[in-house]
C-alpha cells in the first residue's frame, strides 16, 4: 500500500491512497483525515485503506484522480518523535579516518540522535537556509514509521511494529556540526528540517528488497542533474529491528514515531559513490590530501529516488532546490535600502 498527504493548508495535510505505479490517487479522508490519525487507529484504518488501494490499482476507485507529487507535503508532515541513526558503520569509519583517526568507538552500539520532528519539508518545495557559509550538506536515508512499540521489545519481534517506510534527505549544516558535537548535548543548528519523498509505503511493497530490517535498494542521488552516487541499503550495519530493540530497552514508543537509517554508505564507494557531501569530501581528503567537492550553494538542485526490482519508483522522488531564506533576503534588502539613504 502507498499513502501520501495532500497539501491543504492544514498542518497534517489530507490523507490519500496512491497507486502502485504512482500515476493515480484517491482521497481517504473518510477513513482517516490524516496519516497521523490513521497511525493512531491503524487496526481499524489499515484494512479499509488496503481495500481502497486494491480498488485503485484495479481502476475501480470512485473519484480517483491523477497523482501529482508537487501537490504533496511530506507523507507525515509532522510527528511527535524523530530519532535518526548512523547505522552504516562504513560512513563512520570514513569520517573518523579523515578527521579523527585517534577516535575509537564501540561498533556494537548504534549511534542515535533526537531530531526535529515538527516541520518536515515536502518533496518539491524549495529548501531555504540562511547562509552558504553554513556548509549545507545532504544525506540520503530511509526511515520507518512505527506503530505502538512496548518497552522491552526483542529484535525478533520488532519489525512487526513497522507500519510504513519513507525516503528522505537529512539536510545538514556542517559548519555547526562539530561545534555542537563538542558541546555534548546533540544537534540543533547542524540539523534543520528534513525533506521527504511524497509517498510512504508498507513494507510488502518492497518485496524481497525488504530483508533483515533493511531496504536493499540503491539510493539514487543526483546534484544539478549529474549522478552523485547510488549506494545500496544492504550494508546497513544495524537493521531497523536492531535499532528498535535498542531504543525500547527502557521506554515505550508511540504510533507515528519516525526512525531513520543514517546516510547510505557502501564499502565499494568508488563504484557506488556516496549519498552525502561530507563522505565524498572525507574520501577526497584521504586520497588526495584535501577536499575538493564544494558544499551546496543557493540555486542548486538535488534529486533522490529509489527504484524497485521492477525498475519503478517506489516512493516517488525528492527533487528540490536550495535557496536563501526569505527573512535573510528581506534583511539584506532593508540594509541595502538603508545604506542608500544614508549615502
Amino acid at each position: 500500500m502507498k499513502l501520501a498527504s495532500l497539501n491543504t493548508g492544514h498542518p497534517d495535510g489530507a490523507l490519500i491512497v496512491v497507486s502502485r505505479d504512482l500515476r493515480r490517487a484517491v482521497r481517504a479522508t473518510d477513513i482517516a483525515p490524516t496519516l497521523r490519525a490513521a497511525l493512531d487507529d491503524w487496526a481499524q484504518a489499515e484494512p479499509a485503506l488496503q481495500a481502497r488501494y486494491v480498488a485503485l490499482n484495479a481502476g475501480n476507485a470512485a473519484d480517483a484522480f491523477d497523482f501529482d507529487a508537487h501537490a504533496c507535503t511530506a507523507p507525515l508532515p509532522r510527528t511527535h518523535q524523530f530519532i535518526d541513526a548512523s547505522a552504516f558503520l562504513n560512513h563512520g569509519r570514513i569520517m573518523t579516518q579523515a578527521y579523527h583517526p585517534e577516535k575509537q568507538s564501540d561498533p556494537s552500539i548504534p549511534v542515535l540522535i533526537q531530531r526535529q520532528a515538527d516541520d518536515f519539508v515536502g518533496p518539491h518545495a524549495d529548501y531555504p537556509f540562511p547562509d552558504e557559509a553554513d556548509n549545507c550538506d545532504f544525506e540520503g536515508e530511509v526511515g520507518v514509521i512505527l506503530g505502538d512499540v512496548p518497552m522491552g521489545t526483542h529484535a525478533a519481534d520488532a519489525l512487526s511494529h513497522v507500519r510504513l517506510i519513507v525516503l528522505f534527505n537529512d539536510v545538514s549544516m556542517r559548519k555547526h556540526l562539530f561545534r555542537e558535537l563538542g558541546m555534548g548535548f546533540g544537534f540543533v543548528l547542524a540539523k534543520p528540517a528534513t525533506a521527504f519523498a511524497p509517498v510512504a509505503v508498507t513494507p510488502d511493497e518492497l518485496g524481497d528488497a525488504w530483508q533483515d530490517g533493511r531496504v536493499q535498494l540503491d539510493m539514487e542521488v543526483s546534484r544539478n542533474g549529474e549522478r552523485f552516487g547510488a549506494p545500496n541499503g544492504r550494508e546497513m550495519s544495524f537493521g531497523f529491528h536492531d535499532l528498535i530493540a535498542y531504543i525500547t530497552y527502557n521506554r515505550n514508543l508511540r504510533a507515528g514515531m519516525l526512525l531513520g537509517s543514517g546516510t547510505f554508505s557502501n564499502v565499494d564507494y568508488r563504484a557506488t559513490g556516496s549519498a552525502c557531501l561530507a563522505e565524498q569530501r572525507a574520501i577526497e581528503k584521504l586520497e588526495h590530501g584535501e577536499s575538493r567537492t564544494p558544499w551546496l550553494r543557493f540555486g542548486e538542485r538535488l534529486r533522490f529516488e529509489m527504484k524497485g526490482r521492477d525498475g519503478q519508483s517506489v516512493f516517488g522522488a525528492i527533487d528540490h532546490r536550495f535557496v536563501q531564506a526569505e527573512y535573510v533576503q528581506a534583511n539584506q534588502e532593508q540594509q541595502h535600502a538603508e545604506s542608500g539613504v544614508n549615502a
